[in-house]
């Protein structure tokens, strides 16, 4: 997520405990050098293993394995008090940093991990300017049967509510501005889904920040998600802006074909793009690096 954001442009600060081994110190330079996340909030924590996830894709979907010690102290013990921020992102675990950030004057948007005891409890949701749940981590919260029903049950309860739908794209209602939106998603050929729906949240946290319209918001998100899951790895296949600038060079000409050329009413539905982005950068789809631990130097 931090990645995400900080490639989309704005000043990202991480409020996370790192390990004082070797994935922690790839993880920490990987951040602050290389995104230029900022790590004040964060804290190294000696002794400690990093937890390792092991990330499997397999026909559009993936399975995540992890391997962690348990950590030291409860997160909130090892981390200061919500940084002062125009908007915050908690991944719906700390009850009391989302009220905290809230007081503070921070637009919380939050997402939720799959609860196992079934109780699906949105207690944190009064604190929240946008819950982004997926589907059906949405309809469980709602007791809904579809993702249209619950996001209008969950408008209710914030102020944005967003469902995504996976290859579906997703629909959103902003109680704010009264505006709802449904936009599907781009035809890609999907490689790798993880790190998909982190950015998603950031390009809609993007679009929400700097005022667009909804449907925007919706449709610049899954473009983000789209452009991720076509290369291999999680934070590293986070598109920045030359990846969109790139992609809607292409996209937006008549003789544009092949995987992921767009019709005529998508095209439409991305015209937006024009106002935001250089112009001149055709060369996509651009290569990313593959991640990798431990080379030091030569």
């Amino acid at each position: 997520m931090a990645t995400a954001l900080a490639r989309l442009g704005l000043r990202t600060t991480l409020a996370a405990a790192f390990g004082t081994d070797i994935y922690g110190d790839y993880c920490w330079d990987a951040l602050a050098d290389g995104e230029g996340v900022d790590l004040a909030a964060s804290r190294r924590v000696p002794g400690w293993h990093s937890p390792v996830t092991v990330s499997m894709a397999y026909e559009g979907e993936r399975t995540m394995v992890t391997h962690e010690h348990p950590a030291p102290a409860a997160a909130d013990r090892l981390l200061p008090r919500s940084p002062a921020c125009v908007a915050a992102f908690e991944p719906g675990r700390h009850e009391e940093w989302v009220r905290a950030a809230h007081a503070r004057g921070s637009k919380v948007f939050a997402d939720v991990g799959w609860d196992e005891s079934g109780r699906w409890d949105p207690a944190a949701l009064p604190y929240c300017h946008a819950f982004l749940p997926n589907a059906t981590e949405a309809q469980r919260y709602t007791r809904t049967d579809s993702p249209e029903r619950a996001v209008r049950a969950l408008a209710d309860l914030v102020p944005i509510a967003v469902v995504t739908k996976g290859p579906g794209g997703a629909v959103a209602v902003d109680s704010l501005t009264g505006e709802y939106a449904d936009v599907p998603a781009l035809p890609v050929e999907a490689l790798d889904p993880t790190g998909a729906g982190d950015v998603f949240v950031a390009g809609f946290m993007t679009g929400t920040l700097a005022g667009w319209p909804l449907a925007d918001r919706l449709a610049f998100a899954n473009l983000t998600a789209c452009l991720s899951v076509q290369h291999f790895g999680g934070s590293l296949s986070a598109p920045g802006w030359p990846e969109v600038a790139a992609w809607w060079a292409w996209a937006s000409q008549p003789s544009a074909g092949g995987p992921g050329a767009l019709d005529a009413e998508a095209v439409r539905r991305y015209r937006f793009l024009d106002k935001l982005l250089p112009t001149g950068m055709r060369d996509w789809p651009r290569l990313r690096a593959l991640p990798t631990i431990g080379f030091r130097g030569a």
